[in-house]
């Protein structure tokens, strides 16, 4: 009985300095996304991120950090075309923009490389699933119509709301990959880091190519 007495305090013992060793952290940052086989013209798209998560040690330089996080992705494309038309000249410029929020649950695994005092490099990699939860594609451009001596201008400023349901919809909900991400966590808690996501899933409903997401982060933060 005693032996069984000490073995269950022991391992209440382990199990409570495990807990202890546990931290929580806040990070946020700037995106800049692309999609994969997506049309020429395109450029990266600015927004941001927020991710809290908890540092899981399981040794003392490799931990397992989940999270939640709040993700804005998309792209941004410019199309230009001129067409002959009837002795017309017909000329399209437009620029599109797509905004997607996402609430993404990410699992990475975490290498430290101790620098002295002053605190240690980390490597981070792992999957992730996310869900898009809104989307907005922007349309800004114009139509010229040149004959000559008559030319007419017509000009486009538009905001669409993207659809995520139904046969119509624009959007997959589903969004999974995975994350690589490189930083340094300072003595006192403070963090830099960057990182790639890399999407493994099509998002664009009914697309003849799987379109992915391609994003970098950068951004700043606290592990208590």
């Amino acid at each position: 009985m005693k032996k069984v007495l000490l073995t269950i305090g022991v391992a209440l013992a382990t199990v409570a300095g495990a807990q202890a060793q546990v931290s929580y952290g806040l990070k946020a940052g700037v995106n800049l996304g692309k999609y994969s086989n997506f049309p020429s013209g395109q450029s990266v798209n600015t927004s941001f991120n927020v991710t809290g998560f908890a540092d899981l040690p399981v040794s003392p330089n490799f931990s397992i950090q989940p999270g939640v996080s709040l993700q804005g992705k998309g792209t941004k494309y410019s199309v230009s075309e001129e067409v002959n038309f009837n002795s017309s000249t017909l000329r399209a410029d437009a620029d599109y923009t797509v905004n997607v929020m996402s609430i993404e649950i990410p699992v990475n695994a975490v290498y430290y490389i101790p620098t002295g005092d002053a605190g240690k490099v980390f490597l981070g990699a792992g999957p992730y699933i996310g869900f898009n939860v809104s989307g907005k594609e922007k349309i800004k451009g114009s139509i010229i119509a040149d004959q000559g001596s008559n030319k007419e201008v017509v000009k486009a400023d538009e905001s669409n709301s993207l659809k995520l349901s139904g046969s119509d919809k624009d959007l997959n909900v589903i969004d999974a990959g995975l994350n690589f991400m490189v930083g340094y966590k300072f003595s006192n808690g403070f963090l830099l880091n960057a990182g790639y996501n890399l999407g493994l899933t099509n998002i664009v409903a009914n697309a003849d190519k799987t379109v992915s997401n391609r994003v970098w982060s950068f951004g700043v933060g606290f592990q208590f």
